[in-house]
């Protein structure tokens, strides 16, 4: 049976793709590792591929960081099918507040505790986060590494993603709050009031174009 790796995103866990039905496929969460301080995306995505024996060929879907770490991985191997959701791939779809959390890293000094009891904060951003899937969002981020946290905010908007080598799949909502639909040029699909957290509250839609993509890419 053909393996698909899934990579959620900072703040999330394998949770995040319960509502993703991909029948006929070997569905395998890639988990968040401890991080090394000077570790960059590359290199983070680098020491997943050795964990989880992702290989040439593979098929990898990302949701947000997940799919910064899914473009990563395409530029260290050719995969069968990348795809990307809810994130960005090169520069030009940076949103304009990558600038300025790199002149004023405010993340550095916030206290670790805050880390994981910021769910209801931020929620909002993420879309339509109510009622089981609300406090889903919040216990997945309280259950998150506060140094994890730490050290993902620094690589994400640090971020120096090379020119890519293989096609990206690259679906976002236009409802997106995190990262706009706008800034995307060629996006492969843009779902109409998709929010950043689609891959859960508009999991059969989106799991019927993944399923297309890759039965597309079967054939």
């Amino acid at each position: 049976m053909r393996k698909v790796f899934l990579i959620s995103g900072l703040g999330a866990d394998h949770r995040l793709f319960d509502k993703l039905e991909l029948p006929g496929f070997d569905l395998v969460h890639v988990n968040w590792i401890e991080p090394e301080a000077k570790d960059t995306l590359s290199s983070y995505a680098q020491k997943l591929v050795e964990t989880y024996g992702i290989t040439p060929q593979s098929t990898v879907i990302g949701v947000s960081m997940g799919g910064m770490i899914t473009v990563e991985i395409s530029s260290l191997m050719p995969l069968r099918t990348a795809v990307i959701i809810s994130s960005i791939k090169s520069v030009n779809e940076f949103p304009p507040y990558f600038k300025f959390f790199r002149r004023v890293p405010i993340y550095k000094i916030i206290p670790h505790g805050f880390y994981t009891s910021m769910g209801l904060l931020i929620k909002p951003l993420f879309g339509e986060l109510r009622g089981k899937s609300g406090f889903l969002f919040v216990d997945m981020i309280k259950n998150t590494s506060p140094v994890f946290m730490r050290w993902a905010m620094h690589a994400i908007v640090n971020w120096q993603p090379k020119p890519l080598r293989n096609k990206i799949y690259h679906i976002i909502g236009n409802k997106d709050l995190i990262f706009s639909h706008t800034r995307i040029k060629d996006a492969t699909y843009i779902i109409e009031r998709g929010s950043h957290d689609m891959v859960y509250t508009r999991g059969k839609e989106i799991s019927k174009i993944i399923e297309g993509i890759l039965t597309d890419e079967t054939t």
